[in-house]
Parts: C-alpha cells; structure tokens; sequence
C-alpha cells in the first residue's frame, strides 16, 4: 500500500490519509441527508465513492488533504477532518466533516487541533479558514472553541459560487499564541 501522508494522533484519535475500508462508514455518513446539508448534501453511494476518492486523490496531487479520524481503542471511522484547497478555493481550510455517532464527543475539537497544529508546523500555512454555513451553528461552535473569528462572506468556486458561507480563521500567529497560552 502506497502511504499517502502522515498519520497524527491525539489521546482518543487516529487521524490518518483515508484508505477503501473507509468507505462503508463514510458513504453511510453521506447519506444522512439532515446531517450533511451543510458539508454538500446527501450522495447515493457512487457519488460518496467519487468524493471519497477526490479527498485520497488530493493528497497524490497537493500533499495534504482530509484525514480519516478513527477512534484509537475501537478503530471506528468517526469522521474526516482536515487540510482543504481544491482549485479555485477562497483559501488554506482546515475543515471537518464528523458522523452523527461521534458528535457531541469532543472529537471535532481534538482532531482540528492535531490538524491546526499540523498545517501550521508542516505545511508552513500562514492563515488558515474554515468555510462554514452561517445555520451550521455546531460548525461555528467548534471554530470558536479552536479560536478561530468569523471573518465575514466568502464566494466558493463554481458550482458552489451561490452558497452563502462565511469564513471563520484565524492566523498562524494567532493559533501559535493560543496553544502557547
């Protein structure tokens, strides 16, 4: 098997690149229709496959992209949570995606942090934004509890350049001088 990129781990996680095994738990979280309104909408399964398969393909062609987060003691696919800059995008995201099972856990936070952490030290991103939906208000709590401000509209790439969404972030001075304090 081909390594794709690193592997990060926080007290409870697992984040690495995502592997075929992945896909069973993922497709499931992209069918839930009410869960993913706000990160694209519901897939039939072909179409979560494609996704999926985008988000590995970006790590081949940018070196970095979404990790596959899995709970260290069961294995379990949580959720996908990371690195995100497809062409045409408003900025360095680190942005996140959890399934329904692993919310409310505290899992968003110890992954976005790993990741933070992550894009800051290795890939030397100076800003980094997280694209979030102004009703995604649990979105807007997690980018707050990692100290990121709402810094106002931003246009997505065709076709996606209709949405209404802001860009919360902060620097990678501001989140140095939160993880030092």
């Amino acid at each position: 098997m081909v390594v794709l990129g690193p592997t990060l781990t926080t007290a409870r996680l697992v984040l690495r690149p995502p592997t075929q095994d992945d896909f069973p738990a993922f497709a499931a979280m992209m069918a839930n229709a009410d869960h993913v309104k706000f990160i694209g909408g519901a897939l039939p399964e072909a179409m979560a496959w494609r996704q999926l398969a985008t988000i590995t393909g970006a790590w081949s062609l940018r070196g970095f992209s979404m990790f596959s987060v899995l709970e260290r003691d069961t294995g379990q696919w949580v959720g996908r949570i990371g690195p995100w800059m497809p062409h045409g995008w408003p900025g360095t995201e680190v942005g996140w995606g959890l399934a329904p099972e692993a919310m409310g856990k505290g899992y968003g936070v110890e992954a976005a942090t790993a990741c933070m952490d992550w894009v800051v030290d290795h890939l030397g991103w100076t800003d980094i934004i997280h694209i979030i939906d102004p009703a995604n208000k649990p979105s807007e709590a997690l980018a707050a509890r990692i100290g990121s401000t709402n810094l106002g509209p931003t246009k997505m790439p065709e076709p996606m350049h209709e949405l209404q969404v802001n860009a919360w972030g902060q620097s990678a001075q501001q989140w140095r001088a939160r993880r030092a304090g």
